[in-house]
């Protein structure tokens, strides 16, 4: 199978898990909070840790395997396990500026590009 297809599969899926998430918080804890997003970070993130130690240290299931759980999977389901995981890479490397600096930026403009967004939906 194309890798592409291997990552929209799991994007797919990964995508309707956070749904479910989202939608069984409401219910359950109310929209006072976003604890159905609050989940899926902490929980993909959790997930994509156990996922790269597994790979980097036990098996290497193969490119496909990766891609369809780390990209598809866990990147339909919370696009913040993947900037965790570039976060910790750059402080296992001893990159601790370029960490500090990726978080505070990755934080700071999307915030930012999310306000201009909503700026610019309302203006059209």
């Amino acid at each position: 199978m194309k890798a592409y297809l291997i990552v929209f599969l799991g994007a797919g899926i990964g995508g309707a898990l956070r749904h479910g998430v989202n939608v069984a918080a409401l219910r359950l804890l109310g929209p006072a909070f976003p604890f159905g997003t609050l989940t899926v970070n902490v929980v993909g993130s959790l997930a994509m840790g156990l996922l790269a130690g597994y790979f980097a240290l036990r098996a290497d299931p193969g490119q496909h395997w990766r891609l369809f759980l780390t990209t598809g999977l866990l990147g339909g389901f919370t696009t913040f396990s993947a900037f965790s995981l570039d976060a910790v890479f750059l402080y296992e490397r001893g990159e601790i500026v370029q960490m500090t600096l990726y978080v505070m930026a990755s934080v700071a403009l999307s915030i930012a590009a999310l306000v201009a967004g909503l700026f610019i939906a309302r203006i059209l």
